[in-house]
């Protein structure tokens, strides 16, 4: 199945993002999935003022991943993520109906400004 992941890391350090993109990326790739994009969307505000870890956020550094996995690769994904401390948020959601048609129409690059018709 194809799933989308959009992940709020919290803000400041680059290398945290690219580190938790990374480790997610790794889970995926070694359990046989493929990564169809990723996307690095930026410090945005967040709707509301969040609090995670004992510590309070009003920013997050956005980003985007599409990839191609089972669902007990999509759990493992998940866990990994909530027990991350950098994290402040993040969701799965899975794409397409599941046939292949619609799969193929779905790409990997994903644009915060635009919005895709399927």
């Amino acid at each position: 199945m194809l799933y989308e992941l959009i992940a709020i890391v919290r803000p400041g350090n680059l290398l945290e993002v690219k580190e938790i993109a990374r480790t997610a990326g790794h889970l995926i790739l070694r359990s046989g999935g493929t990564i169809r994009g990723l996307n690095n969307w930026g410090v945005f505000s967040l709707p509301k003022r969040t609090r995670k870890h004992q510590a309070q956020y009003t920013q997050g550094h956005y980003f985007v991943m599409r990839y191609d996995a089972n669902s007990a690769i999509q759990d493992n994904v998940r866990t990994t993520l909530g027990l991350d401390p950098r994290m402040i948020k993040f969701s799965t959601v899975k794409m397409g109906d599941g046939t292949l048609e619609s799969l193929a129409r779905i790409g990997g690059d994903v644009k915060w400004d635009k919005r895709e018709d399927f």
